[in-house]
This record gives structure tokens, C-alpha cells and sequence, in this order.
């Protein structure tokens, strides 16, 4: 019968292809709870390493929404859909096995409703990063996302990691892979020239899935202070960036075939956005600023919106994966319209 939204991520079946991505609004057990019930298929938990110094920078985290011309808009749970989040961003302060007891008692919860609650590790040192998979396999979480795509990497070196080189991610992910049997979603970042090269590393290193991709690291000048704003560089994310990720999802696709499957992020602000990322080659959508900044509706929106649209086109989940990049043509295989260009240009140009 169409309309499923059942989707199959490596192992792992989820009830929907709408993830709760990792960040502040599910760095406390309510707020975890909140985004179980709004029926997402998974909820990533706000992410941990090991490094005092990640733990200290969430003391100096400041958050900034703007609008389509870079002005401050109200933190009001409102925003309109072309706002970018500029951030600051850091690691919890919990201590592990305290983060650890609340991720995996929380994972059991969202067992009863068919849901997942991953636990993120954000690469720092590698050794702590095995060591840490390793006591989260053994506490009863189910799946673990390794996040070696933090945009912050280059801003707090030895606090997180921005991994670029696909030497490094095959290393990395192969060490935390071979250390745990269960299946590890690796997150890389957008930072670079060759994101399906990254994701190809990351699949024959064993992950069972690729997050693409994290956010961005740029610099807003502010024009009243004519400084940087917040006095820094920042992580961006908005809906500008959905045809970025829908390009890498596409062109990953194109390259790695079936090696691992992936999961979209970055742009994404509701249901249909998370059907664009699918039509685009991901298997499931992860929101986070959308919810961070407007709320756990969003997630049940999408779950609704995503429905919705199947039933609509008599289609399942499964059906629409990658149905868009599977059709992408060459620009010299399209249709010739000598001087089409003229019409798109300033009259004065004519």
C-alpha cells in the first residue's frame, strides 16, 4: 500500500525517515523526550568527547538568527524560513557516564515507540573516540553517529575536528567501526572540495551510514560595529544551503552506489525539504536548526508533511530515494535555444 514512510538505513529500520538531529535542544532529557514524542524515526542526543576545553566553550556559545539581509531577527520560535542561524557552538558539561546512563535509559524509551536515540561522539583524539563507542555499545545504545564533520575545527583545534582528508576519515572510521557492532552513522563535513570523496572513505571504512554534511564556518560583518559578528567566526546554517547538500547527496550517489547509505542535513526546514534531500539520494533527513529555533513542531510537521506528499504521489518512502539524482543530465544534452539567454537580462542590456 503507498504511503509508507518506512525507511531502512544499513541494519537499522526506521518507522519514518525524519531524524531529530544533535544540538542544544536535545542536550536535556526533556529535550529528548520532546522530540520522541513528536514521532521521528531517530533522535541523535546532543553530542560528547572527551575534552575539558569543549566542555569549558559552552560558556562562551552565543546564537544569532538574521534575516534574507543579515539583520538580527527576535529568538522567538517563529522564524521565517529563509532565516541563517550563526553560532557559537559547544560540547555538554555532563560527565560521560552521566550522558551515557541518560542516552541509553532514553534509547529504551524511544524502543517502546519505535524509535531511536543515537549517541554522538565528536572526534577530538581518536583513542578517547574507540574508547568511548566501545562503553556506549556496552550500555544498550542501539546506534552511534561519529561526527568528524564539526564546523569548528580549524576555530578549536584539539577540541573538535573538521576532517578534510579521506586518508584520515578511512583511519578514523575504520578505528571506531572495528572497535563496536553496532552501526556507526558517520557525520563529514561540507568543508570541502570532495565530499563524495570523504563519504566514499567513510563507507569502505565500514560506516553504515554517511551524515552529509555538517554545517558551515563563515563570518558575518556586523555594519553598526563594522566587527565580525559575536567578535568571531561562526557556524552558518539556512535554507540557502539545501541545494548544496542536495548536490553532494546526488553526486555521493553517483559514486559510492550502495556503499553505505545517506542521510541529508544541513538546509533542510520541513517535510518537503526532507523529500527533496530523499529525491537527492538520502534514505533519512536530519532537522536540527529548524528545531533548535522553532520548535519540536517542526519534526511532527514533517513526519505529517513527508506522509503526505507519499500518499499524494502513491508512492512509499523507500520509492522517492534518489529519484531526482538518478535523472540529473549534462548541460550539453539539453535542449538548444540560440539567444534564450537574452530574455533574462537588464533591458538597458539588450
Amino acid at each position: 500500500m503507498a504511503g509508507s514512510l518506512k525507511t531502512r538505513i544499513g541494519s537499522v529500520d526506521l518507522k519514518n525517515p525524519v531524524i531529530c538531529g544533535s544540538g542544544e535542544h536535545v542536550m536535556t532529557e526533556a529535550g529528548i523526550r520532546a522530540a520522541i514524542a513528536t514521532g521521528a524515526g531517530a533522535v541523535v542526543a546532543k553530542s560528547f568527547n572527551e575534552t575539558e576545553a569543549g566542555k569549558d566553550q559552552l560558556d562562551h556559545t552565543d546564537y544569532r538568527l538574521l534575516d534574507s539581509n543579515w539583520r538580527e531577527l527576535p529568538w522567538d520560535f517563529g522564524p521565517p524560513r529563509d532565516a541563517t542561524l550563526a553560532c557559537r557552538s559547544e560540547l555538554t558539561r555532563t560527565p560521560f557516564e552521566d550522558w551515557l546512563a541518560v542516552v541509553a535509559g532514553l534509547d529504551g524509551e524511544a524502543r517502546e515507540q519505535e524509535s531511536y536515540v543515537v549517541a554522538s561522539v565528536i572526534l577530538a583524539a581518536l583513542d578517547p573516540a574507540v574508547d568511548m563507542a566501545r562503553r556506549i555499545e556496552q550500555a544498550g545504545v542501539r546506534i552511534l553517529e561519529f561526527n568528524i564533520g564539526t564546523p569548528y575545527g580549524d576555530e578549536a583545534a584539539g577540541t573538535v575536528s573538521t576532517e578534510r582528508a579521506a586518508d584520515n576519515v578511512h583511519r578514523f572510521v575504520a578505528a571506531v567501526c572495528n572497535a563496536v557492532t553496532i552501526p556507526v552513522w558517520v557525520k563529514i563535513t561540507g568543508q570541502s572540495d570532495s565530499v563524495a570523496g570523504l563519504a566514499e572513505a567513510a563507507g569502505d571504512a565500514g560506516a553504515d551510514a554517511v551524515v552529509m554534511m555538517g554545517r558551515f564556518l563563515g563570518m558575518v560583518p556586523d555594519l553598526d560595529t563594522q566587527a565580525p559578528l559575536l567578535g568571531t567566526n561562526l557556524g552558518v546554517g539556512g535554507a540557502w544551503s539545501l541545494p548544496l547538500t542536495c548536490y553532494w547527496l546526488s553526486q555521493t550517489r553517483r559514486r559510492i552506489g550502495d556503499k553505505a547509505p545517506l542521510i541529508g542535513t544541513n538546509g533542510a526546514r520541513d517535510g518537503l525539504d526532507v523529500v527533496r534531500m530523499m529525491l537527492a539520494g538520502a534514505t533519512a533527513v536530519e532537522l536540527s536548526s529548524a528545531v533548535f529555533t522553532a520548535g519540536f513542531g517542526v519534526l511532527e510537521d514533517a513526519v505529517a508533511t513527508v506522509g503526505d506528499y507519499l500518499r499524494a504521489h502513491d508512492q512509499n518512502a523507500a520509492d522517492i530515494i534518489g529519484r531526482a539524482a538518478d535523472r540529473v543530465g549534462r548541460f550539453t544534452d539539453q535542449p538548444v535555444r540560440r539567444d534564450y539567454w537574452r530574455d533574462f537580462i537588464p533591458g538597458e542590456a539588450k
